[in-house]
């Protein structure tokens, strides 16, 4: 069946869902890096990134942190709730490393006091750039109760991130969210939408700090499938026979 495509991004796919208000989210196997400077393929990653987000959104949503997802439709595709994305994406971070690491001259792996959670601009011709509370609310990006909201939910999904990954020998180091308004008639609310995988999060052997996430495409390590495979493996959700390949659907322009 040819759906209508309504948005590409670069690790995903969104189209038109079976029933109004719905989306189908497709993972691709692209990755890329410094704001698609940088290019590749992760074998398998589209498969594994559907089955770890799966596999978080649906725990978030059974101890009632509120998510876009409905369910899994298949090796590569999901069915979320259709939402008005804010054009923030939002950082916590735990451990110094990436970008704080440059910007402030913290050393890599270097324990933060608390927690602490930063907002970039979604703009990749701006190369994404960081803001405050201040430019968010003065540009009509979210307004303060939206930013509370986001605040209070990125800290729980924090909280239980931390005790997940820590369960499977792994530091969840820092991780990157994207929230939604979803309208219900005249009620709003915010939700995680986006996904929750490799992609998104830096992990962190606990034992040895060997890198199983994105950082080892972009900083040219190898053996990225093999490091999304180790943390889908770690969770238990591993499709059986390792992650076989999938058509894309049709699209309709």
């Amino acid at each position: 069946m040819k759906r209508k495509r309504i948005y590409e991004g670069k690790a995903k796919v969104l189209y038109e869902g079976p029933e109004a208000g719905t989306r189908v989210q497709y993972f691709k196997d692209d990755a890329t890096a410094f704001n698609n400077q940088k290019k590749g393929v992760i074998t398998g990653k589209g498969v594994i990134n559907n089955r770890i987000s799966e596999h978080i959104m649906t725990m978030l949503n059974d101890i009632g942190i509120p998510t876009h997802f409905i369910r899994r439709l298949n090796m590569r595709e999901q069915l979320v709730k259709e939402v008005e994305i804010i054009p923030l994406e939002v950082v916590v971070r735990n451990v110094a490393a990436g970008s704080l690491s440059t910007r402030l001259g913290i050393p890599e792996g270097t324990a933060l006091p608390r927690s602490i959670v930063e907002f970039f601009y979604k703009a990749d011709e701006l190369n994404d750039p960081m803001v405050t509370e201040e430019h968010i609310t003065a540009f009509g990006w979210a307004s303060p109760q939206d930013i509370d909201d986001v605040m209070a939910l990125a800290l729980r999904v924090n909280d239980f991130l931390i005790g997940l990954f820590l369960g499977v020998g792994i530091r969840l180091v820092d991780f990157k969210m994207e929230f939604g308004r979803l309208w219900q008639g005249d009620e709003m609310r915010i939700v995680l939408a986006d996904e929750i995988s490799p992609d998104n999060c830096r992990l962190w052997d606990f034992r040895t700090n060997e890198k199983l996430d994105k950082d080892r495409f972009r900083r040219d390590l190898g053996g990225a499938a093999e490091a999304y495979q180790e943390v889908a493996r770690r969770l238990g959700i591993l499709p059986e026979g390792g992650p076989r390949d999938m058509k894309g659907p049709e699209v309709m322009q």
